[in-house]
């Protein structure tokens, strides 16, 4: 299991949110390249980066900052205004190596398919952010009729194979991540075809959820706020999950 560390970006800053509250913000760092190469120092496989402001907006904001963190050389997934063919090509292109699509997915379906065939399924990823198994959209402030499973489902229809679930209640609460939902997506993933996979986000505190995590069959898991907080060590984490 791939263990992630994430960067989300507010106004050129690297900050975490509670529960996806935009009014619920700490902040950590005004210099995210140099977290990426802190992180990148201690060995993850890839960063995830999240550009809030674009998330919210429905554009990127954050494009010259997302730059510096791929110049840094580790593997990047960008998520967070990803709603355009042109967008992503420019993120693509800007050296970020795949690009995670939420809110479109739901409301233009077709993008998925245009981007798949554009640049291949290893490179596009589909966010489901839920609330209660729920759907959410517009940087988790809008909510949608649909089920996660639903969406995967479609999704995979499409040729999508990889996921990100997160459970948007337990997202940077530091509590533990949902064991149960993540176990139930990893399984419906399996119904699906054997190449769709699952990326576990929210509520990891320690490097014992990560390995409980792994046990359950998810590909990678997300953490932010415990590496910031200290709660979690990504060398240590890295070094015990690889040993699961």
């Amino acid at each position: 299991m791939e263990v992630i560390p994430a960067i989300d970006l507010r106004g050129g800053q690297a900050v975490r949110l509670h529960q996806g509250d935009y009014a619920q913000q700490t902040t950590f760092s005004n210099d995210p390249a140099g977290v990426a190469r802190g992180f990148a120092a201690a060995g993850a496989p890839r960063i995830h980066v999240v550009d809030l402001d674009g998330a919210l907006s429905g554009a990127p904001a954050n494009a010259a900052v997302v730059r510096a963190i791929a110049a840094v050389g580790t593997p990047v997934e960008l998520g967070g205004g990803m709603r355009s063919e042109e967008d992503v090509a420019a993120a693509l292109a800007q050296g970020v190596g795949r690009v995670v699509i939420g809110t479109a997915a739901v409301r233009e379906p077709e993008l998925v398919s245009r981007l798949i065939a554009a640049h291949g399924a290893e490179r596009v990823v589909v966010g489901l952010d839920a609330r209660e198994g729920m759907v959410a959209v517009s940087g988790w402030t809008g909510a949608t009729g649909v089920r996660a499973t639903e969406l995967m489902a479609q999704m995979a229809q499409r040729g999508v194979l990889r996921f990100i679930y997160t459970d948007i209640a337990r997202d940077g609460t530091l509590t533990e991540p949902n064991y149960a939902e993540q176990s139930a997506m990893v399984a419906h993933a399996a119904t699906l075809g054997p190449g769709v996979r699952v990326i576990a986000s929210g509520g990891i505190a320690t490097v014992a959820h990560l390995v409980r995590l792994a046990g359950l069959g998810v590909e990678g898991a997300i953490v932010g706020s415990a590496i910031y907080r200290g709660t979690v060590d990504l060398a240590e984490a890295l070094e015990a999950v690889a040993h699961t």
